[in-house]
């Protein structure tokens, strides 16, 4: 006897996995997101495609920089075959970040993350958007007074 899931069972499904995504990240395991993605995931920064070797170094990048990096997922919205997750990231500054070394300082950026999944359940298409003007003020790249 075969199971079908239902509309609503598929969007709980989809909503945990981009959860069990977040998690992943909180314990510094790329492992843990990538084993979610589908072989031809397409990945989206900010609307510009970027590649799957280049999203990975990002990452690798993020955390080099970032090693403390926590996700805070404020919000999660499942409807059809997509997921949105609204964030707040906190850190400590403690690798090199845009050529600015170290400076220990705690930082705080905002993102959206929307994950399109295909009917097996892998992540299919990747879609973020950040908010690094806190961090920027923080690490001193702005004035503290730019909106």
């Amino acid at each position: 006897m075969s199971t079908t899931l239902t509309e609503q069972s598929v969007q709980q499904r989809n909503k945990q996995i981009a959860l069990d995504c977040a998690a992943a990240w909180n314990r510094w395991e790329l492992d843990g997101i990538m084993k979610h993605w589908s072989p031809d995931i397409r990945h989206f920064s900010e609307d510009r495609q970027v590649d799957t070797q280049q999203m990975i170094g990002a990452m690798q990048g993020g955390l080099a920089a970032f090693p403390d990096l926590h996700l805070d997922v404020k919000s999660a919205v499942s409807e059809g075959d997509r997921v949105i997750l609204r964030i707040t990231v906190t850190a400590t500054h403690l690798g090199e970040f845009m050529g600015k070394a170290p400076t220990g300082k705690k930082v705080t950026w905002f993102m959206l993350e929307e994950l399109r999944f295909d009917d097996a359940g892998r992540i299919i298409e990747h879609y973020d958007v950040f908010n690094y003007l806190p961090m920027l003020k923080e690490l001193d790249f702005v004035a503290a007074d730019v909106m």
